[in-house]
């Protein structure tokens, strides 16, 4: 097994993502359609100490945050949680986070495609449904492969473009909807339950990820041993502040917070009148693209990453001749978006996500300490203070949370695996046998 000083990159990649295109491709991630519905979700469990909640759960996945720093530090390669699993716990665990995180990435890709989709039916009806709907998809699938394809660095401006675009949006919500704020709205008086407060946390921690897969590209980022560590923090930093005041906001100005379906739409029509619904709408299409194009970006790199290991047929690793992209991963992952996307049945799928992304923070977690104790002549360019402590609890934390999980999602998990494994065996045996 190489060590992690040796899991270069490949040469015919472009180092095209800079240090603050790589903050803002974690915040665009992190950044999701989520916090257009989360406001009221999480008010409905623990009242005003919703914010107390966002803090808690920031705080606890800064401390996986600390683990993903200093694991990601040794690597330069692409590949993330999966190339991190595979130096620190073989090739087959390694190929099974990223099997398993490739497989989440197309189910999220999918469904936030249909929820742009039906953002864009309140400004053209014809698109909610039937022709229109899958012609819309299409349309926007082309268009986000064709973008990918041409170069890392012009995907990534588009990136920066969509990014600055939806933090500035959710600013001016912050700015504007704060000097409508009633301030007696926010009442500690009533505290809430332990189980109210630990499931408003644990909700939040997955609103907050998005770290975890920013880092599959690192082969196509500048210096990623120094830029990974100080983007994941100050995205993270960016992302907390700003959910906080959106918080802020949907409290002080709508009454009914709890019940809302739309609780940003619902709060910017009390202080923008009518033009709110519309300006919510485009809010949740800008940040429904951004993220599009971020998963578009970061999870072909996954396939890729598993070709260049030899884990998976090497076709897959095969880069454009001109663009220097993996094209070939890129594409087949654009087919099954589109087929996830049109028939609907990708939406159960979703609800596996939580139980992937305990596992490999989990498996992250536990390489900190893996790989200091197996590469002690070579330190991580960051280092994490009590690093072993950290990543214990942040183990004992995603423990704990899946064994909270319901016995069907961990079925179908387990379902997935095995494909998973199947595909793998099948790999290795082809590539083992005699020509």
């Amino acid at each position: 097994m190489s060590s992690p000083s040796v899991a270069a990159p490949r040469p015919d990649l472009v180092r095209g993502i800079r240090r603050w295109d790589f903050v803002a491709l974690i915040v665009n991630i992190t950044i999701g359609a989520g916090i257009l519905g989360l406001p009221a979700k999480i008010y409905a469990l623990v009242g005003a100490y919703s914010l107390v909640a966002y803090g808690a759960a920031a705080a606890l996945v800064t401390l996986i945050i600390l683990c993903f720093a200093e694991v990601s530090s040794r690597f330069s390669g692409a590949g993330g949680p999966y190339l991190y699993a595979r130096e620190a716990f073989g090739p087959l665990v390694g190929f099974e986070v990223g099997w398993l995180l490739w497989v989440s990435r197309l189910a999220s890709f999918a469904a936030l495609c249909n929820l742009f989709v039906d953002y864009a039916a309140y400004f053209w009806p014809s698109m909610g449904a039937g022709l229109g709907r899958g012609l819309l998809m299409a349309a926007l699938i082309v268009t986000l492969t064709l973008l990918n394809l041409v170069g890392v660095r012009r995907a990534s401006l588009a990136n920066n473009v969509f990014t600055v675009s939806k933090v500035l949006l959710l600013i001016l919500f912050t700015v504007v909807g704060l000097f409508f704020v009633d301030w007696q709205a926010f009442s500690f008086a009533v505290v809430p339950t332990y189980t109210g407060f630990s499931s408003a946390v644990l909700l939040l921690i997955f609103t907050f990820s998005g770290f975890d897969v920013a880092a599959i590209p690192a082969a196509e980022i500048q210096q990623p041993q120094r830029n990974v560590p100080f983007a994941l923090f100050t995205a993270i930093a960016t992302v907390a502040v700003l959910f906080l005041l959106v918080q802020v906001v949907c409290i002080g100005t709508l009454p009914d917070l709890a019940s809302a379906e739309r609780p940003l739409a619902s709060a910017t029509q009390q202080f923008l009148g009518p033009i709110g619904a519309a300006f919510v709408a485009a809010a949740a299409m800008l940040t429904a693209l951004g993220t599009l194009n971020a998963l578009m970006l970061t999870g072909p790199r996954l396939l890729f990453a598993l070709a260049e290991q030899g884990q998976i047929p090497a076709f897959f690793g095969a880069t454009h001749p001109r663009f220097r992209t993996p094209y070939v991963a890129i594409l087949v992952s654009a087919v099954l978006k589109l087929a996830l996307a049109i028939s609907g049945t990708f939406i159960y799928a979703l609800t596996l996500s939580t139980i992937i992304r305990l596992t490999y923070f989990a498996l992250t977690c536990a390489a900190l300490p893996v790989l200091r104790r197996r590469h002690p002549e070579r330190p991580a360019p960051f280092r994490v203070w009590g690093g072993v402590a950290v990543a214990a609890l942040c183990v004992g934390l995603c423990l704990w949370l899946l064994s909270n999980s319901a016995a069907h999602e961990a079925r179908d998990v387990a379902i997935v695996a095995v494909a998973g494994l199947v595909l793998y065996f099948v790999s290795n045996r082809r590539q083992a046998s005699p020509s």
